[in-house]
């Protein structure tokens, strides 16, 4: 009885320990996010004029043309959006979002007077900001927050008008940067796209990992022959789903399987090789958990693949 209460006492002790440790690399990542996109805003956008989607492309839009202090109206606006949405997000990211909140506005100003990036070549500029507040935003997100502005108002648009949110930020986006073009034109917005265009992809990377994992379903009259080369050639787990045609109704068995991006090749020449007709579906994967995707940790805090 004593060793089982004393066994459960150090699982509580470790799950307290690995939580006090998520919290401090949540901290640091939100933090370090926010401090990079405040210098990247400063260092490159504004140095050479671009403009940016969502709530901190209102900030641009009113620095350009009323000479606000994007510090001031990004902490206005977002503490404002804040309070309206709060009820929107978790507990947790409502946390880490609060702190964001606070963080952006201060190192927006603390930045201000830091060197700047402005080269000859505007797409280089564009570049290099779209590639910085992509790491930023990223490293945000992987933090569990958010930078709050125009992802509430999504939230909301998603809950009232039933817009996904994907869908959503894009409308918001789109709104945003429109009248910024009048202000610093055509050329520079078409910039300020390929920007947001950029970033977008630098997050989906950040997220993904260096191994994006891609899923495959396949259909095929010879599936059994091909989920055994696969396991024998790639040692890959598959799962084998019944299904009918809805013309036919003929059954058939389709078989799913998450590969890394390296496998895919092999598993498109071994389907090819066995079955050239067989009707195949990849698609991207954001994130695999479970085993042969999930890292573990031991008692000694060592990682390793399960």
């Amino acid at each position: 009885m004593e060793d089982s209460i004393e066994n459960q006492s150090r699982e509580v002790i470790k799950l307290q320990a690995i939580s006090k440790k998520d919290i401090l690399k949540s901290f640091m990542l939100v933090t370090l996010g926010c401090f990079l996109f405040s210098y990247t805003i400063n260092a490159v956008v504004i140095a050479n004029h671009f403009g940016e989607g969502g709530l901190t492309g209102v900030t641009l839009l009113m620095f350009y043309t009323l000479n606000i202090d994007p510090a001031l109206s990004s902490l206005v606006l977002n503490v404002f959006l804040l309070i309206v949405g709060y009820r929107y997000l978790e507990k947790k990211t409502m946390i880490y979002t609060v702190l964001a909140v606070f963080e952006l506005p201060m190192f927006l100003k603390y930045t201000q007077e830091w060197p700047v990036f402005v080269p000859e070549n505007l797409v280089v500029a564009s570049v290099a900001a779209g590639v910085f507040v992509g790491i930023a935003l990223g490293l945000v997100i992987l933090g569990k927050g958010t930078t709050a502005g125009t992802d509430i108002i999504a939230m909301m648009m998603n809950k009232y008008l039933g817009w996904p949110v994907s869908s959503s930020l894009l409308v918001i986006d789109t709104i945003v940067v429109t009248p910024l073009a009048f202000v610093i034109g055509f050329e520079k917005a078409v910039l300020t796209l390929m920007m947001l265009f950029i970033a977008s992809k630098v997050i989906n990377f950040i997220l993904e990992g260096f191994n994006p994992r891609k899923a495959i379903m396949i259909i095929s009259n010879q599936y059994e022959l091909i989920g055994q080369t696969i396991q024998e050639q790639l040692d890959r787990g598959i799962t084998v789903l019944d299904g009918h045609g809805f013309y036919s109704k003929d059954k058939r068995q389709v078989l799913y399987v998450v590969v890394n991006r390296q496998q895919l090749m092999p598993i498109q020449r071994i389907i090819h090789e066995i079955d050239p007709n067989a009707f195949v579906i990849i698609t991207d994967v954001n994130q695999v958990i479970g085993e042969g995707f999930t890292f573990y940790f031991d008692d000694s805090g060592n990682k390793f693949l399960h």
